[in-house]
């Protein structure tokens, strides 16, 4: 029997599948569900579920001393373009919502976190070819430094009170169940819909930007992976690099004409080729790999057969 895990930020992109898989595995009464606002008729008709806002420190309290939660997963955040638009709005999101779960496990109230971070912590200087674990990261967007900043503090939570606080680096996600939330990778979900609607697509960035993505199966396995790693199989409390693969809209475009022949994109870069030129093209993940056994499954060609097949059903 499983100790019950909250998931705050259930209805989001990553939320959402999580919720799901950790249902599956746990049974859905020990998977607490919540969000600012009602998910999926699926995903409210799944298990538990509270409407929960991640700012509030005592309503996180009383679901957690309710339903004698034990792990805390809170994927809730503003994402990249979203918070370019409204930055203090995603820095009280983004950091008030950590504290109060950092709190809550420093006082012993629940003994696990899982928080994300973003492959948004590295910035200009960083070095883009396979970025290291640990190197020059001075992120110059909003949600990356609110990242960063996150990550100083789940390390000093960590060393200062011993809360068992474990984080990945997510790259861009990439999955069928649910629309993206306003990320700077959005487009590598949105153009297997026009493909499928419209057989054209415009891209809001250049056609050679190469960034680090991840098919969703892969994120989510991941997670619950390090969550379950034995405490002392993990030595990076601040966020592990994570890897999958790494592509170019161009790219993806081929992969797609190999399905849907005629398929057409044309490239008209927004505000977020900005934020996509200050990230990496590729991530060295050996620290997750040797420390907690991570490895990814999905290619580009495989991801692409999913979607489409997925996105017809």
């Amino acid at each position: 029997m499983h100790k019950p895990i909250l998931i705050i930020g259930a209805c989001g992109q990553i939320g959402t599948e999580l919720t799901f898989e950790l249902r599956n595995k746990y049974g859905a009464e020990n998977v607490i569900a919540s969000d600012i606002r009602e998910g999926s008729n699926a995903l409210m008709q799944s298990g538990p579920f509270e409407l929960l806002d991640a700012t509030n420190y005592a309503a996180i309290e009383d679901v957690v001393m309710h339903y004698e939660i034990d792990e805390v997963y809170l994927m809730a955040a503003m994402l990249s373009a979203t918070a370019e638009k409204f930055p203090m709005r995603a820095w009280n999101l983004n950091m008030n919502s950590l504290f109060n779960v950092l709190n809550l496990a420093k006082e012993k109230k629940i003994s696990k976190v899982f928080w994300p971070s973003s492959i948004a912590v590295f910035g200009p200087n960083t070095p883009k070819k396979d970025t290291p674990q640990s190197t020059i990261m001075e992120p110059s967007t909003v949600y990356g430094i609110s990242k960063q900043s996150g990550e100083r503090w789940c390390e000093y939570y960590h060393k200062k009170y011993g809360v068992d606080v474990r984080s990945v680096r997510y790259p861009g996600l990439i999955s069928w169940k649910t629309m993206p939330g306003g990320g700077t990778t959005d487009y590598a979900v949105e153009i297997y819909h026009e493909a499928l609607n419209k057989g054209t697509y415009e891209c809001f960035l250049n056609g050679d930007t190469e960034l680090p993505m991840m098919y969703m199966d892969d994120a989510i396995r991941a997670t619950i992976s390090l969550m379950d790693s034995p405490t002392e199989k993990i030595k990076v409390r601040s966020s592990y690099n994570l890897g999958g693969m790494s592509f170019t809209p161009k790219d993806m475009a081929k992969s797609i004409e190999k399905h849907i022949p005629g398929f057409k994109v044309s490239y008209v870069p927004d505000f977020r080729q900005e934020i996509a030129d200050s990230w990496p093209s590729s991530i060295d993940d050996a620290a997750a790999r040797e420390q907690w056994g991570w490895e990814p499954r999905f290619n580009l060609d495989q991801t692409t057969n999913e979607m489409l097949k997925n996105l017809k059903e």
